[in-house]
């Protein structure tokens, strides 16, 4: 469906492709598009997603570094041990003790809520530094820095700095430090340096042995467990909560989501055992109401002190109000508030909070005429949350879907989720190495769909544009949409690709 596009861009396309596929998964985005799409109009930019350096010699100093870290272990390759972290973080002078921190796990909405939590300890003029993975677009958005990424000078000169000190450990240890741990290591340097005054850190898999868990976090945030990761993590709720429990330390407050019944015991069994103070979502505190607003939603929280009127989230979805309850639950819990006094934090600097929240490729609109709208969703629970936001928040008389999805993920009920919504899907890859063939993902979705709604076109820009020109097939006015899921690297790279970024 998309026009013959002509051959030097054609080759400028494949070669940048070709250029991205070696590199680490989370290192794999598109720096351009092989042609300026139909697509590129929408809302203005201010989502703190960094482009590429405009400076040359800048530019090719990340790409360096980019490179040194793609050379290590990706995070999909994992070794359950925080030797090489804490061996790492002993000879820094142990960085991660300079400031008190919040911790965060789950399966779905640690990044979400992370950002939540970030600003409203920023509206109460507290320095903070956030921790999150994997990025959309840019590597520096995973170390941010009172609500914005660290500069690509900033990174490039963290990752000098501490450098020497890797190469030690890597000397010392059977296998060098990972992808991930090394930027670990990187973030909480760099809060040190700042300093900050709180980090908010998100684990990246698990929690017993990620290597965010050498800090000893006195609020531990646990997001809705499901089954994700589970050739690592376990095959059921109550082994997933093993892992993720392990963030909770001595003398903490858990701040827990609700969760399923099994996996809410081992939370709670270990609350006891380090004698951790436990907040329930549901019980403590949580989401009195929520209505539908123009551009998110207006709620009424209940937190550990009281309740919150008229706070308005500019995110869709129910699941992005239970993020919300849960990062102010978690603040609250910061502040003491429950614990050492049960008067509410002040009203006009929470509803300024989360006013000015973003969460970029989450139920984000980057187009109009006809509506893009994109999700990183990339497991079932995070596409029934999905389906259900697009349902409530857009009124689409038809959805086109876009997925591009990674190897050994749930495809089959990823795909399940969306189908009621989905009035055709068009598959697709991405350039990451662990992208899953169309193909194959192609021969699931006929079984889901049927073969009349399912169009396969392996390149993403091809892709968007075949689901953009089936929208448009009702007319200008007609209503319809396209959701782009399935992964974060696809979400990230369909952002550049629509001009954002």
């Amino acid at each position: 469906m998309s026009e013959e596009r002509p051959q030097n861009e054609s080759d400028e396309f494949e070669e940048i492709v070709g250029a991205e596929t070696d590199r680490d998964p989370d290192l794999a985005v598109i720096e351009a598009g092989s042609r300026t799409l139909r697509a590129q109009s929408g809302p203005p930019q201010g989502d703190g997603i960094p482009a590429r350096p405009s400076d040359p010699e800048v530019d090719r100093a990340l790409r360096e570094v980019e490179g040194e870290l793609a050379r290590r272990w990706p995070e999909t390759k994992l070794d359950p041990s925080l030797v090489r972290i804490e061996s790492l973080m002993d000879i820094l002078g142990s960085p991660q003790r300079a400031y008190p921190s919040i911790h965060i796990t789950g399966t779905n909405g640690k990044t979400s809520t992370a950002r939540m939590i970030e600003s409203l300890l920023g509206a109460f003029e507290l320095r903070t530094g956030r921790y999150t993975s994997p990025h959309v677009q840019s590597i520096t958005e995973r170390i941010s820095l009172d609500g914005a990424p660290i500069s690509a000078e900033r990174f490039i000169e963290t990752y000098q700095d501490i450098r020497p000190y890797i190469e030690m450990v890597d000397a010392q240890q059977e296998h060098r430090l990972s992808f991930f741990e090394v930027l670990t290591g990187m973030a909480y340097a760099a809060f040190a340096d700042a300093p900050v005054d709180i980090a908010v850190v998100e684990v990246g898999m698990g929690g017993s042995w990620d290597a965010t868990n050498v800090i000893d976090a006195g609020v531990a945030v646990i997001m809705p467990i499901s089954l994700d990761h589970t050739d690592r993590l376990g095959t059921t709720p109550e082994q997933i909560a093993v892992e993720k429990a392990g963030i909770v330390k001595q003398d903490a407050t858990v701040v827990l989501a609700q969760q399923p019944v099994e996996a809410a015991s081992v939370v709670l069994k270990r609350a006891v055992e380090v004698d951790a103070t436990v907040a329930r979502e549901g019980m403590e505190f949580g989401v009195l109401s929520r209505e539908v607003a123009v551009g998110g939603q207006l709620l009424t929280l209940r937190g550990l002190g009281g309740e919150y009127t008229d706070v308005f989230l500019p995110l869709h979805g129910a699941h992005q109000a239970h993020n919300a309850a849960m990062a102010l639950a978690a603040v609250e819990a910061f502040f003491g508030v429950g614990s050492q006094h049960a008067r509410p934090l002040d009203i006009d600097t929470i509803r300024s909070a989360f006013a000015s929240v973003t969460s970029p490729g989450r139920m984000e609109v980057v187009r109009r005429s006809p509506t893009v709208v994109l999700d990183a969703a990339h497991n079932p629970a995070g596409a029934r949350a999905a389906a259900a936001a697009v349902t409530e928040s857009f009124d689409f008389s038809r959805l086109i879907g876009v997925v591009g999805a990674s190897d050994g993920k749930d495809v089959r009920g990823l795909l399940e989720a969306f189908e009621p919504i989905f009035a055709e899907v068009v598959v697709t890859g991405n350039s990451s190495h662990r992208a899953m063939d169309p193909d194959e993902l192609a021969a699931i979705a006929v079984e889901v769909f049927g073969s009349d709604r399912v169009q396969v076109e392996p390149r993403l820009d091809d892709a968007l544009e075949a689901a953009i020109t089936l929208a448009e097939e009702e007319g200008e006015y007609a209503g319809a949409g396209v959701l782009v899921t399935g992964s974060v690297i696809t979400v990230g790279e369909a952002r550049l690709l629509l001009g954002k970024g």
